[in-house]
């Protein structure tokens, strides 16, 4: 890559700047690339243990309600995670919450018996401009395979459910970042942020505050590509992990600070994108049967959010730049072609956003 992506915010980041550095923190990739498939499964481990016995908790947030991710009600309800976190795309939510559910029945036979049935949590964005959707490619055995190959160390761009998304009508995907901030009685805690992106309108596109929509229309026109005029129909999926200990309340508050760092990048949250945040912390866990202790533990003080709060804004923000800048170019369903914005904006622009080294 000739060019690093600007930096953003004055918050120092994390060894990785990734939500790995969330100690605990673990991504896993099926990237399926075959032609007119162009798709994928992304999956995030909040901790290496079982989360359907170790409940981790955490809340959502609906910046813009047109999706179909499948478990956000009872999470709502009861502020907890019970199932490793995966994305992938629209058609194969139904496919990889069985595959979650058939996991979970095999490490705890009593589910849906003794015990209660399980949560699965699956988040999805529309790949099909360039994977055809409609063939429903991703199987079973692609959500166990990123389960099971989940690390700290993971790439960004166009892999797993990131393989078939577009941003501001360029090669989206995934992307990562981290921030540290000091805490009240003189440690750090991290916040790390994973996205999927797969929104935008090319003209609305910002870079570290640096509108270049204008010139991404002009290149995009010069290389044959129209601009829709559509309503917006592409999604986001931002994941916030942190190990402050906050409640589920707290993570309410802080998913909700990810759409300033959205905004920022130019989205304003279109008609037909679905723009969910979900935060979750790793402080501590809750048990599955009361005959468990409940953790015993201090929470962040309200008064002390603010810090976490412009993290979470910031590595939003970085971790877009990130998706973008470590995208690769993606030919899929009917010769459809997104290129990748280091292709299609000319470096004297990209330098001109004056990337900086990290704290």
């Amino acid at each position: 890559m000739a060019l690093n992506p600007p930096r953003i915010g004055h918050l120092p980041q994390g060894l990785r700047n990734t939500v790995a550095d969330v100690e605990g923190v673990t991504i896993g990739h099926r990237t399926l690339d075959d032609g007119a498939v162009q798709t994928g499964v992304t999956v995030i481990r909040p901790h290496a243990g079982d989360p359907f016995r170790d409940k981790v908790p955490a809340a959502a947030v609906v910046l813009n309600g047109f999706g179909k991710s499948v478990g956000l009600v009872q999470m709502a309800e009861l502020g907890v995670l019970e199932t490793p976190i995966a994305l992938t795309n629209t058609f194969s939510v139904g496919t990889v919450s069985t595959a979650q559910i058939r996991h979970c029945v095999a490490a705890n036979p009593e589910s849906g018996r003794a015990l209660p049935t399980v949560n699965p949590l699956v988040f999805e964005c529309n790949d099909g401009f360039l994977n055809d959707i409609q063939r429903l490619a991703v199987s079973e055995d692609d959500y166990l395979h990123a389960l099971e190959s989940a690390g700290s160390d993971f790439a960004q761009g166009s892999v797993g459910a990131g393989r078939g998304m577009s941003c501001f009508q360029l090669k989206g995907g995934i992307g990562s970042a981290s921030r540290r901030v000091s805490s009240q009685h003189g440690g750090v805690h991290t916040v790390g942020t994973l996205v999927l992106a797969n929104y935008g309108r090319p003209s609305q596109l910002v870079l570290a505050g640096h509108s270049v929509g204008e010139q991404l229309v002009a290149r995009l026109a010069a290389e044959g590509s129209r601009t829709s005029r559509e309503p917006e129909k592409g999604s986001i999926i931002i994941v916030l992990a942190t190990d402050a200990p906050l409640d589920a309340r707290q993570l309410r508050r802080l998913a909700l600070r990810a759409g300033a760092g959205l905004a920022r990048t130019g989205s304003v949250f279109g008609h037909g994108s679905g723009d969910i945040v979900l935060a979750f912390s790793t402080a501590y866990t809750v048990p599955d049967v009361a005959q468990r202790p409940m953790p015993a533990i201090a929470m962040v003080h309200e008064s002390l959010l603010d810090g976490l709060f412009e993290a979470a804004a910031d590595s939003t923000e970085q971790a877009i730049l990130h998706a973008l800048w470590h995208a690769t170019p993606v030919t899929g369903r009917d010769g459809h072609h997104r290129a990748t914005l280091t292709e299609l904006l000319p470096s004297s622009a990209l330098s001109s956003l004056a990337p900086t080294n990290a704290p």
